[in-house]
């Protein structure tokens, strides 16, 4: 059954702004993870290039583009729709790693899966 994890206030995440980063056991693997706001609805993803697998932002929890709209690997420069984490542009192979989240009553919740755990539960 799936479990919903605090993760962060809901005003802690701007659109297009930094993201509010976590740590997540993925098939086992400790995996930094993040989540933005894009036209008012948060996504959460593992922060892992789909091209290499190495974290993507360019700034600490700087994850958006110049123009706001797409998330950006800062060393292959390959773009990521916000809301699907599908490759669109630059070397890639596939999309982001979804993490599902839900907000409700000014908070946002992670949820666990058969491949997502909390960092601190093994």
């Amino acid at each position: 059954m799936p479990e919903a994890i605090f993760l962060c206030r809901s005003s802690q995440l701007k659109d297009g702004g930094d993201a509010v980063p976590f740590e997540v056991r993925y098939f086992s693997q400790s995996c930094a993870a993040f989540a933005v706001r894009y036209a008012g609805t948060v996504y959460a993803y593992l922060n892992r290039c789909s091209h290499v697998p190495m974290e993507m932002d360019y700034q600490p929890n700087q994850f958006f583009d110049l123009t706001g709209h797409w998330l950006i690997c800062a060393t292959h420069g390959a773009l990521y729709a916000p809301q699907t984490g599908q490759c669109r542009m630059g070397p890639c192979r596939g999309g982001l790693t979804k993490i599902e989240v839900s907000e409700a009553d000014d908070m946002v919740y992670w949820h666990t899966s058969d491949k997502l755990q909390p960092e601190n539960d093994l």
